[in-house]
């Protein structure tokens, strides 16, 4: 895994995500989509597990449904192939546009 791949798997993660974690996942899966996919689908399901909201009578109240709602986009936009990351390979992104060579054929 090379610089630009952490840092845009710090990007798309966080700074806290340590480094090590990050390279074990990158030799097992081979991209970095696949290691950002991994975690944040992690995180979902740890989130998931929890009570999304927890309420103590005119205490306290939390709610972490924005989070999981968040998590849901993030990881959608991810499987939709945005942002580019930097070892997608060539023409996976669909705003590219390729080139056609239109040649005149021959007349009879």
């Amino acid at each position: 895994m090379d610089a630009a791949v952490l840092a845009w798997l710090k990007a798309q993660l966080g700074a806290a995500t340590p480094s090590s974690d990050l390279e074990t996942r990158y030799a097992r899966l081979g991209t970095a989509r696949a290691v950002a996919l991994e975690i944040l689908r992690e995180r979902l399901a740890a989130l998931l597990e929890q009570p999304s909201t927890v309420t103590v009578t005119s205490v306290v109240g939390v709610s972490y449904t924005e989070n999981i709602k968040a998590y849901e986009r993030k990881i959608a936009q991810l499987e939709s192939g945005q942002p580019p990351a930097p070892d997608d390979p060539a023409g996976s992104n669909p705003d590219t546009l390729g080139v056609l060579y239109l040649k005149a054929r021959s007349r009879r």
